[in-house]
């Protein structure tokens, strides 16, 4: 079954962290084997692996963040760098465009010929991944924080970004974010609304629990969480709460579920073993979507994998993106009909985004 992925830091992987991603996980596991670093050599994210996964479309970030306390590659110590660094990002993606490696998703057109010719590939019951389409990519911001001034977000549109988050950790230019307070700034409230003007996607994940009521009532849109959990389930600030997956229900949106394992179970703290987080405990996530909505129109992927760790902070039965199709077993065996599997692996994106570039 075809799959989308919500949520994918790929050209900070390739950038940042150096890593081809034309290669296939297995290669840069070997060439991250003498690397140190937290995450090296355990790697879940390439292109073959994607392409082996049957991932048609992913959610590609550019992700750079400023706020105030500098983190190697990651937060930077003023906007102008943060902004060069996302538009190397961007750089990245058209890159890979012009190589014919991936597409960029950016209207409904492309993307309704993107999906026919890759449900036709699938269709057709081909395995030669190697010969699949282009992989689509629909452009995110993680983090506003490289938007130099709210007024300059036609420019960031015009070169391809389609959704934003604007906060990370901590408190950002434009809102607080995870392990923070505050809610939105004033620059942040005119970034939403210039959001909701130009019709650029908001999304809530990382937004403080102040900073996520305040963006509702800035933006009117259909919202998304790209990479989210249950707050019902593994209690902390970083997921959301019964209350706030109801809000983005409301405004017809999708929550895609994160395979970050402390999101996914409780008690589970970074360097411990993974011994207790599988696949299915995120399907219990995406379960608990639905039965707060009713149906299996709002639930879906947003994996966050290799989003600065790697298979030691993953489901334990997960060796690479592909075998998140693991899930299509998985929620059949929960009760969902192929239909509603279909929607959550895929349909519920599509939908979203459709419903988005209408307007």
């Amino acid at each position: 079954m075809l799959m989308i992925d919500s949520h994918l830091d790929i050209a900070w992987n390739a950038l940042q962290w150096n890593r081809n991603l034309l290669q296939s996980v297995y290669t840069i596991r070997a060439q991250e084997a003498p690397l140190s670093e937290e995450g090296r050599g355990v790697g879940t994210v390439a292109f073959p692996d994607m392409r082996r996964g049957r991932m048609a479309l992913a959610f590609a970030t550019v992700l750079a963040r400023n706020t105030g306390t500098v983190v190697p590659n990651l937060d930077f110590g003023s906007p102008a760098q943060a902004y060069a660094i996302a538009q190397g990002h961007l750089a990245y993606y058209r890159a890979l465009e012009h190589g014919g490696h991936i597409r960029i998703i950016a209207d409904l057109n492309v993307l309704d010929t993107h999906m026919a010719e890759w449900q036709a590939w699938d269709a057709a019951h081909r395995d030669d991944t190697d010969q699949t389409p282009p992989l689509g990519f629909v452009i995110s911001m993680e983090s506003a924080d490289p938007i130099l001034a709210p007024e300059q977000l036609g420019e960031w549109q015009a070169a391809g970004l389609r959704v934003i988050g604007p906060a990370h950790y901590g408190p950002g230019r434009y809102a607080g974010g995870t392990g923070s307070e505050g809610g939105l700034s004033p620059a942040g409230v005119r970034l939403v609304q210039e959001m909701d003007r130009l019709g650029v996607i908001l999304d809530m994940t990382h937004l403080s629990d102040q900073a996520f009521w305040q963006s509702l009532d800035h933006y009117h849109r259909p919202v998304l969480a790209s990479h989210n959990n249950c707050r019902a389930l593994v209690a902390h600030q970083r997921q959301f709460s019964d209350e706030q997956l109801r809000a983005i229900i409301e405004r017809d949106g999708v929550i895609g579920a994160a395979f970050d394992i402390w999101m996914v179970v409780p008690g589970w703290n970074r360097g411990m073993p993974n011994k207790q987080a599988s696949i299915e405990h995120v399907a219990a996530h995406i379960d608990h979507v639905c039965q707060l909505a009713g149906n299996s129109y709002h639930a879906a992927i947003g994996s966050d994998l290799d989003g600065g760790y790697g298979r030691e902070q993953s489901p334990y039965d997960l060796d690479t993106i592909a075998d998140m199709q693991q899930l299509t077993v998985i929620l059949a065996k929960r009760g969902f009909k192929e239909d509603d599997v279909a929607a959550i692996m895929h349909g519920n994106w599509v939908r979203l985004l459709r419903c988005a570039w209408e307007r």
